[in-house]
């Protein structure tokens, strides 16, 4: 009798540690379905900031292009500008009645 109320108390326990188990399994199947989503979902916006990078870093190097084209022509520019300038006062004093 002892050895009968023995079993049926394992077997009570180990039926609850099945189903305990059970709802465990399924309880980390559900946050594993939401972790794989949401690494999925960091990966794609980990791709978009990437490419967004790699196109701020384009621009930055045709900006510094642009940059480096006006900075080292920035004389030629400036005396041309000048010139350029001398000639519009000549221009007007020649109108205005002066002799050269």
């Amino acid at each position: 009798e002892d050895s009968q109320k023995a079993y049926e108390d394992f077997v009570k326990e180990t039926n609850a540690s099945i189903e305990t188990k059970g709802k465990e399994i399924v309880n980390k199947s559900e946050e594993k379905a939401k972790s794989e989503v949401a690494l999925v979902e960091a990966k794609a916006t980990q791709e978009s900031v990437v490419l967004e990078l790699e196109q701020l870093a384009n621009y930055n190097t045709e900006l510094h292009q642009s940059c480096d084209f006006i900075v080292k022509n920035f004389d030629l520019r400036q005396q041309a500008r000048d010139e350029e300038v001398e000639a519009l006062n000549q221009a007007k004093a020649i109108l205005s009645g002066a002799k050269y």
